[in-house]
């Protein structure tokens, strides 16, 4: 009988001491409630055809607007598995798959297609992992930013197109076109870029994190995708790379940080762009030229915050040059300053304000450049730890002055607002 105790008291403590080792955590956010904008000018990227023709592409063409029942305002809708195991002396094995969810009901491919990635964890010492991931320059950006990195427009360092109640409008705000992560001809490319202020995540990326040392954290990425096929009408070579660093050091209530990244694709089988008209690189609104599949992108980032106690303050600054890897004449810039402040009120109302300038300029250097200014103001009430109600504004204004060069209406301005509720679980 004592035996049967024993061998019964062994196999729960085993069966309890596995169940510690490994564990898998269901999270995510659902954002939904009301949603507004407006905006006059273009509404979306005026281009120069192969062809010579001009042709407008996306939504209206002077102004617009909308208002009505909508979601992710304050933060993308989402739902997300992630979990480790214990491998002993302090080591463990981890996971993410995390994935974009529309509370509308409209149809989404379930695909992880926010991250999704496996790696090991040293405690003590740092992280290393592979998949779907935030860039380097994510990772510290989005802890400097006042507003949260929502999506409404307004934020000059976190670009985002101008929310609707039914999807987006691309206004441009002088952020980059997308950069084609997949060839037009032969095999595909495996690095994705985002676009705006900077490449946000990255496919297949290797990524290291180090944890705190005497206030100080460091981070590199990399990423490689190369192939080349021969004997068939698209022969040639893909090389395409990516590379980051970050550095994050906290000393009392001041927090400074940098990062650096680069994304290089080099087709050697599609057609070299230039930036010639006939190329269809003019793109209107401060929007910048796409380089396809040859481009060398460098983004810098730097900020700082300082927390008064009653109010903590934020400094940002972003830059990002893009140029074909053919012709290095032909480049597209955007860099932008924003300041910001946010407030905890009381224990359970937090306030926030940013205010931002910037530059873009795109085509041929010189040849056409717009200035644009952001500005956000919000605030959230939590009801409790994981739930909060919510409203936020949003604006932007945006000129070219030299809008000659291209045709296009040389100014641009819109506004967002929203109210709603958001839950985290």
């Amino acid at each position: 009988m004592k035996k049967s105790l024993l061998a019964i008291a062994a196999m729960t403590a085993f069966a309890g001491a596995a169940q510690a080792q490994s564990s898998v955590t269901v999270y995510g956010i659902l954002d939904v409630g009301f949603v507004g904008s407006h905006y006059n000018g273009v509404a979306s990227a005026l281009n120069t055809s192969t062809t010579g023709a001009q042709a407008v592409t996306g939504g209206p063409a002077v102004n617009g607007g909308s208002a009505g029942f909508g979601q992710s305002a304050e933060s993308t809708s989402r739902i997300g598995f992630k979990g480790s195991e214990d491998l002993g002396g302090g080591t463990s094995a981890i996971f993410t798959l995390e994935t974009a969810v529309n509370p509308d009901g409209a149809a989404s491919a379930f695909a992880f297609n926010r991250q999704t990635f496996v790696g090991l964890k040293k405690n003590g010492l740092a992280t290393a992992s592979v998949g779907t991931q935030y860039t380097t320059m994510f990772d510290v950006q989005s802890a400097t930013d006042a507003a949260g990195n929502n999506n409404l427009v307004g934020n000059a360092v976190y670009a985002t197109n101008l929310q609707s109640s039914t999807g987006t409008y691309n206004t441009g705000q002088g952020a980059f076109s997308s950069i084609t992560s997949t060839a037009t001809t032969g095999a595909p490319i495996s690095i994705n870029a985002d676009s705006g202020a900077y490449v946000t995540r990255l496919s297949n990326v290797l990524k290291v994190s180090s944890d705190r040392f005497a206030g100080f954290a460091t981070g590199v990425m990399y990423a490689q995708s190369s192939n080349s096929q021969s004997g068939t009408a698209y022969s040639g070579a893909n090389n395409n790379t990516a590379f980051g660093i970050n550095a994050d050091y906290i000393w009392n209530k001041l927090q400074v940080v940098a990062a650096f990244q680069n994304v290089k694709a080099q087709n050697g089988v599609a057609a070299a762009t230039t930036g010639s008209a006939a190329s269809g690189m003019i793109l209107a609104n401060g929007t910048a030229g796409n380089f396809g599949n040859n481009v060398n992108d460098n983004q810098t980032y730097a900020a700082a915050t300082y927390d008064f106690g009653i109010v903590k303050t934020y400094a940002q600054y972003i830059t990002r040059k893009a140029s074909s890897t053919v012709d290095s004449n032909f480049q597209t810039s955007r860099s932008a300053y924003q300041l910001g402040a946010r407030s905890q009120l009381t224990p359970v109302i937090s306030v926030y304000a940013t205010y931002g300038l910037g530059k873009s300029s795109y085509a041929q250097a010189g040849t056409a450049y717009a200035n644009f200014r952001t500005a956000q103001l919000g605030a959230d009430y939590y009801l409790s730890k994981r739930t909060n109600l919510y409203v936020a504004y949003g604006s932007f204004n945006q000129s070219s002055p030299n809008s000659a060069a291209v045709s296009t209406i040389s100014s641009l301005s819109g506004m967002n607002y929203a109210t709603g509720i958001r839950h985290t679980f």
